[in-house]
């Protein structure tokens, strides 16, 4: 899946647990000063600010397909080689970095285990690759999974985004062995966002962002009004924030 719309519209709806998470991956990841690293899928830019906040923005790579995407991410990362391209097919050279990262897009690649593999291979021996993806199977992301249950009460059968790749504990690490990567170790990021309010948790979802706000939109107005009303029962008037869980894996990439 490619995103269309602006990159202020991703900020409010995804993009707000970006600065929690963002940090959380990195760590994961072990990013530190010194070292040459690349966000792959970076959207508007939040983990590669976090990634240049470590190791200079003349250190970070960034790519992805939604040309307003990359664009945003280059405004904000200014010094950072930033591209527009997909995964599978990444336009640096073997060996490049020190480490590739990748947050909540393994699940929006159209061959994930391919993205990993261009991942190791832009990778040097020795070096990192990590990837995080929402639990969205297991309801670990507390405002996906209320907007699913939400729907489910005018589509029983909505499967939400339960079946996309990394979405099951586990799964990350399973693609990461696949595709040759050693040491692979998994587990669960926690992140956090803040709301101003219930119209500041609604309108975001109204933008048509991603695979809830694309499917929000394809209702009619009916049944929008009773999803609106199921989450506005689930939810406080004032000002709250929602806790989120991603499940991660790294691995380390095989000598040569």
């Amino acid at each position: 899946m490619q995103f269309a719309g602006p990159a202020d519209h991703y900020d409010r709806f995804m993009g707000r647990y970006t600065p929690t998470l963002a940090v959380a991956l990195a760590d994961a990841a072990g990013v530190t000063a010194g070292m040459h690293v690349i966000d792959v899928g970076c959207g508007p830019g939040g983990l590669a600010t976090e990634l240049a906040a470590r190791v200079g923005a003349e250190n970070v790579a960034a790519i992805d397909p939604a040309a307003q995407f990359a664009a945003v991410c280059r405004e904000r990362n200014p010094g950072a080689d930033v591209r527009e391209g997909v995964a599978e097919a990444l336009p640096w050279s073997d060996a490049t970095f020190d480490a590739a990262l990748s947050s909540l897009v393994i699940g929006f690649m159209g061959d994930p285990d391919r993205g990993v593999s261009e991942m190791a291979r832009v990778t040097r021996p020795g070096g990192t690759v990590a990837a995080c993806m929402w639990d969205t199977a297991g309801g670990g992301m507390t405002m996906l999974d209320y907007f699913w249950d939400a729907v489910r009460e005018v589509e029983p059968d909505a499967g939400g985004e339960r079946e996309m790749a990394g979405t099951r504990d586990g799964d990350i690490a399973e693609r990461m062995t696949r595709t040759g990567l050693e040491q692979v170790v998994s587990g669960a990021l926690t992140a956090s966002a803040g709301y101003t309010n219930f119209e500041d948790f609604w309108d975001p979802l109204t933008f048509g962002v991603g695979p809830a706000g694309q499917h929000l939109q394809s209702l009619t107005d009916a049944q929008r009004s009773v999803v609106r009303e199921a989450l506005r029962a689930r939810l406080p008037d004032g000002p709250f924030s929602l806790d989120a869980r991603a499940w991660y894996a790294r691995g380390r990439v095989r000598p040569r």
